[in-house]
């Protein structure tokens, strides 16, 4: 690790610290992820090669955060990994927080979130192209670009193959906000439309500047979904009352979805209207969405 500059620590990711350090030899900025891997006498755990192998894979679109190395260190003769990927200045969180905040808040350029979605939507399809789902997408994890205008997805963290956190490593109570209802309910089958759910949570969190549903707990989540969206109901969503949470709530009519998306043009309250199908075969696949008129007026040739 000694070719590194660690400069400061950037966050905490959900399996470890992150810092911002500088590669001395060439001066390119980097993310440095410590990884929590219990290494055995047999080396590292082949669910973190998989991992592993798995972001070096991902890491060839330019819409997921690259993976430039692993480092293999021991400290006090306990073997350590290093992640090392690209260093970006800033994630959607913060971006927007720079439209909503601060001495002039205005919205976001409607040219920008269109082709935030859809680099985000590149990304996505590309997870779920290869058999991957991200089960975490929130701004904290979409990571910016704000010179060139490039949007890309990270914490594909270690140890996603098996459960949505729930905690992250330091205790801290994960965001609710962006899950799908089939988590929230307690299925435990679920598939790519769980993270479609969370890009449509996502898409009108910048046209609004504010969460769409901003939930403090499984319950008030799923009512701050069912207020808007109405109560499910079998006809619409098959299955939904046999899943484990499932109990008998307020039954709540559909709100139009326009009202709280105001600035988004009808195109745009279609898009997000398919993001948000309650059945999550219903829900718009990343692919899809890609083709959905919404896009038509942007130069989709620099993608």
């Amino acid at each position: 690790m000694e070719k590194y500059e660690k400069l400061e620590k950037v966050g905490e990711g959900t399996y470890g610290k992150v810092y911002k350090a500088k590669d001395k030899s060439t001066g390119q900025l980097v993310a440095l992820k410590k990884t929590r891997l219990e290494m055995d006498e047999e080396g590292i755990p082949p669910t973190a090669l998989r991992e592993i192998s798995l972001l070096q894979m991902l890491s060839q679109t330019l819409y997921i955060v690259r993976l430039l190395c692993v480092e293999h260190t021991d400290k006090n003769g306990k073997p350590l990994l290093y992640l090392v990927f690209e260093y970006l200045d800033t994630d959607l969180k913060k971006y927007i927080d720079t439209y909503r905040k601060g001495a002039n808040p205005h919205p976001m350029p409607p040219s920008v979130i269109q082709s935030f979605l859809y680099q985000l939507c590149k990304g996505v399809a590309y997870c779920h192209s290869h058999s991957v789902l991200h089960r975490d997408l929130k701004p904290q994890n979409l990571l910016v670009d704000k010179e060139k205008g490039i949007l890309k997805i990270a914490d594909l963290g270690l140890g996603r193959a098996f459960t949505v956190p729930l905690k992250s490593y330091t205790h801290e109570i994960v965001t609710l906000w962006y899950r799908a209802p089939e988590v929230l309910l307690g299925s435990t089958h679920y598939s790519t439309g769980v993270d479609m759910w969370s890009v449509g949570c996502i898409f009108a969190e910048m046209a609004r500047r504010q969460a769409l549903f901003p939930g403090d707990s499984e319950l008030q989540q799923l009512l701050h979904i069912f207020r808007l969206l109405g109560t499910p109901t079998e006809e619409q969503w098959p299955g939904v009352s046999a899943l484990r949470d499932w109990h008998e709530y307020p039954h709540w009519k559909p709100q139009n979805l326009a009202r709280v998306v105001p600035s988004l043009e009808p195109e745009g309250v279609d898009l997000l209207s398919k993001m948000l199908q309650y059945a999550p075969a219903d829900r718009i696949s990343a692919k899809e969405a890609l083709d959905h008129p919404y896009f038509d007026s942007l130069d989709k040739s620099q993608f």
